[in-house]
């Protein structure tokens, strides 16, 4: 005997209301027409075909009075589920601006905390979609309960899985803190934005007429407060770099990178790495010159490219391994350390110990960057963030020293002392406490003072001094530099140490947890 077809007919009248957001086809093309897909549409392009299983579908939201009776908000205006990429699960949010503007209410919180829970358990990665007009006022206290319950959730899988968030819509006041609470953040350039007060509330509250594209847009979040990691395009440029990401990463802290190993081991030096060195110490190295050569084609993916421009960070393969690369960028404020540098690099090594990334280090540091703003703002404890970062990292850490290695920044980045498992030099390396101009000013004060051609017995001095203390020699006598390479060598020499590496444990002390500089 058959079910009845009574049965399957409202079923399929369900799952179609639920499909559609309860919408026409009209509100779905004037969507459409402004470049956005669909909560459903994107999860669908973002997954295997076929893979997305559903959880939720026929839930509605708890309103009481408001006008709500009878009114139906399928799934509470949040889709979740799970799907595959490239065969690999992942649990997907998708908030549904279609149904009552994606609000969030009870039941919509509800389902997006189960979601995140069952992540935990079944280590699995989170791909969040923020497109919400926020909480739903309808609800009162509900909703901001609704909202605890998420960023709890988003506490606990911190470091346990992988957490990737889009804002592909608006994301106003506490929705704001559910991506800050993730790995990483991805925004649409256009038609989103993401701010806790709008200008409105700014101008009533300090006279302020702030406009949105100087706080709230992707490009400002990019470049100015560094709040996100990627620049969207549009959905599909999401998509793809959404999918760019999992491939560098591990499913959750249990497992490690997707590596791709390759059976052999290129072993030849790479003479065209010599060139990308300046002959002259002054002219500024252009780093992303050393990635190029160093990581293997294709398997380069910046993070924050538009934010703190001195530091770079981001994932690659070199020899089909998995790494984070931090590097110093000569070519921007000298690579000098700053405030914001310090809190991009912290956050990116900190991701990557949590994961089991082995870090790879570029440096070329004359040092944290000088200046009243930077001290008033408290370099001092950002710069610690960064000391912080590379003292817990039990992943494997090659460090390659290409210049300049002065003072407290030399020990920050990577250095042997701070936990370096493999430290290179180039011969154009200077460790040294400061720039020997610095040095030889303080150590000859009085040489140079009572010379005849006090500018001569300077530059005299400044040249005994780089040949004597300013170079990579006295460092690797003493043990804390590994090896001096040539430029050409780096690849394969970095390669081999990271296939060295792998099998490297660390035990550490029994602690809650530590007290990072915050």
């Amino acid at each position: 005997m058959a079910i009845k077809q009574k049965l399957l007919d409202q079923l399929n009248a369900r799952r179609e209301e639920a499909l559609s957001s309860n919408c026409g086809e009209d509100k779905i093309a004037a969507r459409h027409a402004k470049g956005l897909m669909t909560a459903r549409e994107r999860i669908y392009n973002l997954v295997d075909k076929g893979s997305f299983q559903e959880a939720g579908m026929h839930v509605n939201h708890d309103v009481r009075g408001f006008g709500f009776e009878g009114k139906n908000l399928p799934g509470d205006g949040v889709v979740t589920g799970i799907g595959l990429i490239d065969g690999r699960p992942v649990t997907v949010l998708s908030q549904d601006f279609m149904v009552s503007g994606g609000s969030l209410g009870s039941k919509h919180a509800k389902k997006m905390a189960e979601a995140m829970a069952q992540a935990r358990a079944l280590g699995t990665p989170v791909i969040s979609v923020n497109d919400s007009g926020g909480a739903r006022i309808q609800e009162g206290v509900k909703s901001l309960a609704g909202y605890g319950q998420v960023f709890r959730n988003n506490v606990l899988s911190s470091g346990v899985v992988p957490q990737i968030a889009l804002i592909a819509g608006p994301c106003a006041g506490g929705a704001a803190y559910s991506p800050a609470l993730m790995d990483f953040c991805i925004q649409l350039r256009n038609n989103s934005n993401m701010f806790i007060c709008g200008p409105e509330v700014i101008k009533a509250a300090t006279g302020e007429n702030a406009q949105p594209e100087q706080f709230a847009t992707a490009a400002a979040h990019a470049s100015v407060s560094g709040n996100i990691h990627f620049v969207a395009e549009d959905d599909k440029h999401a998509i793809e770099i959404i999918q760019k990401l999992l491939s560098f990463l591990p499913s959750n802290n249990q497992e490690k990178p997707p590596h791709r190993l390759s059976s052999e081991l290129r072993l030849e030096p790479d003479e065209g790495m010599n060139d990308v060195v300046p002959e002259d110490g002054k002219t500024p190295l252009n780093v992303y010159k050393v990635i190029e050569r160093l990581v293997d084609a294709g398997e380069w993916l910046e993070v924050q490219k538009d934010f703190a421009k001195n530091m770079v960070v981001g994932f690659a393969r070199i020899d089909g391994i998995v790494v984070g690369i931090v590097a110093n960028q000569p070519a921007v404020k000298a690579g000098c350390i700053d405030i914001d540098a310090s809190d991009k690099a912290a956050q990116f090594i900190l991701f990557c110990d949590s994961f089991n990334i082995p870090i790879v280090t570029l440096m070329d540091v004359p040092g944290f960057m000088p200046g009243l703003a930077q001290e008033r703002g408290g370099i001092i404890r950002h710069g610690a963030k960064v000391l912080y970062a590379y003292a817990t990292c039990t992943v494997p850490l090659v460090t390659v020293i290409m210049r300049k290695a002065y003072g407290g920044a030399y020990i920050a980045m990577g250095s042997k002392d701070l936990g370096g498992d493999v430290v290179f030099a180039w011969p154009s390396a200077e460790i040294a406490v400061m720039g020997a101009e610095g040095a030889a000013k303080i150590i000859y004060k009085r040489e140079i003072a009572a010379a005849q051609d006090p500018q001569a017995k300077f530059k005299e001095l400044v040249e005994d001094y780089r040949d004597k203390f300013s170079n990579p020699y006295l460092a690797a006598d003493s043990g804390f530099v590994t090896d001096v390479i040539s430029p050409a060598e780096t690849r394969y020499k970095v390669a081999l140490s990271l296939r060295s590496l792998m099998t490297k444990r660390v035990i550490t002390s029994p602690k809650k947890h530590g007290l990072s500089p915050l």
